[in-house]
């Protein structure tokens, strides 16, 4: 029998750890989204602490510099290796970090369109989806619907918009377009938007309510690309269980999973089903996106929203802590970082934490930091004995117990 018979990995989506050494190559300045959250009032996570998030590498100088006095656990207090992950591909969006932590590196970075889509692309994209579509610049995703929700309405044009991301984004009010018809009109979007345009994601974003009080709803549906090669793949393949929740599914475009179970777009259900899983029999991964801490935080620069929200997930960490059994493991991480004290209201290029615990995995084990987020899934498959093809490398006779 495998030392580990259930892994799963959560996802804290952008909680960033500092500014990596290449952020001001992807416009970043100084930024550390932790940090940043460390500064609000009452801000205490002690079950991340236990798990070594303030002892990585450069967050006790970060605090330090900073002014702030939060303690970091010490070694021999803590209950799980911990360490802090450079991304090496050329993105910092969730695409590319989640498919980096699968194993995939992508060198090339995924098109971006910082002046709009080119006339041509909307041409074909209003071809096939049979709509005309209006907006065509980057924007942030409350104020789009904002300025051109009454012209959708009045015109029945989907609102068509992108972001410092690699994304093309519908909009629509419910009461024009139905999801189902946005959703369509995003599958033949996606359809489009391959090859030199293949952007990482084609995002639905229905939205509701009267001007000026338009609100998105939780109907927001991804459409990535397809990603192959991943240990979602070789762990699938192998007959192991690999459960999504939450965005997982959209974000692998269904690829290398067995089950997914979807959210209703909020932390609190997506560890509502993660602490459910617990009492699942199953061997294998269950992947978790816990998508709050960026979209309704992140983005917004809202640092007291973010770290009441990480406060939350802390609390329900702590509950998960306690029901986990002799087979199973728990890596926490995260796929970019979105700093709230930064300026701007893009992703910021970070490292990320990881953290690991669980009954096969030594206590108070500082490995330093890895030169790729690839590191995950090379050692999730040294872990399940799966083969993988990937530029990451295992840490996991570092973290295990002798």
């Amino acid at each position: 029998m495998k030392e580990i018979q259930r892994l799963f990995v959560i996802v804290l989506d952008s909680l960033g750890i500092g500014a990596a050494p290449d952020a001001a190559e992807f416009g970043d300045g100084p930024c550390n989204t932790l940090l940043s959250l460390t500064k609000a009032k009452g801000f205490a996570v002690p079950h991340l602490a236990s798990l070594g998030i303030f002892a990585v590498d450069g967050m006790a100088e970060a605090m330090k510099a900073a002014g702030e006095t939060m303690p970091a656990a010490e070694a021999p207090q803590m209950r799980g290796a911990f360490m802090r992950l450079q991304e090496k591909s050329r993105g910092k969006d969730t695409t590319t970090g989640h498919w980096e932590l699968a194993g995939l590196v992508a060198h090339q970075p995924m098109p971006t369109y910082p002046d709009g889509f080119p006339p041509e692309v909307i041409a074909e994209l209003e071809k096939s989806i049979g709509r005309k579509l209006i907006c065509n610049k980057p924007y942030s995703g409350t104020a789009v619907i904002h300025d051109y929700g009454r012209e959708h309405i009045e015109t029945g044009a989907l609102i068509v918009y992108t972001s410092a991301d690699s994304v093309l984004q519908l909009a629509a009010h419910e009461a024009v377009v139905s999801r189902e018809e946005l959703y369509e009109a995003c599958r033949k979007a996606r359809v489009v938007m391959q090859g030199a345009h293949g952007v990482g994601r084609v995002i639905a974003r229905p939205f509701i309510g009267t001007w000026p009080d338009y609100e998105r709803t939780a109907g927001r549906h991804d459409f990535s690309l397809e990603p192959s090669g991943t240990v979602l793949d070789a762990l699938k393949a192998a007959g192991c269980d690999v459960i999504g929740v939450g965005k997982i599914s959209d974000i692998f475009a269904g690829c290398g999973l067995t089950r997914s179970l979807g959210t209703n777009e909020n932390n609190a259900d997506g560890m509502k089903k993660t602490l459910a899983l617990q009492h699942e029999d199953f061997t294998g991964l269950a992947f978790v996106n816990l998508v709050d801490f960026d979209m309704v935080y992140g983005h917004r620069r809202d640092i007291e929203g973010y770290a009441k929200a990480l406060m939350e997930f802390d609390a329900s960490l702590g509950e998960f802590l306690q029901g986990m059994k002799d087979g199973d493991a728990l890596f926490i991480t995260a796929d970019h970082g979105c700093d709230p004290g930064a300026p701007g209201t893009d992703h910021t290029r970070e490292y990320v934490p990881l953290l690991a615990c669980g009954a096969s995995i030594a206590a108070g084990r500082n490995l330093g930091t890895r030169s790729s987020f690839a590191d995950t899934a090379a050692t999730i498959a040294e872990m399940f004995g799966v083969p993988l093809e990937t530029e990451g490398r295992s840490f996991w006779q570092e973290i295990k117990k002798a």
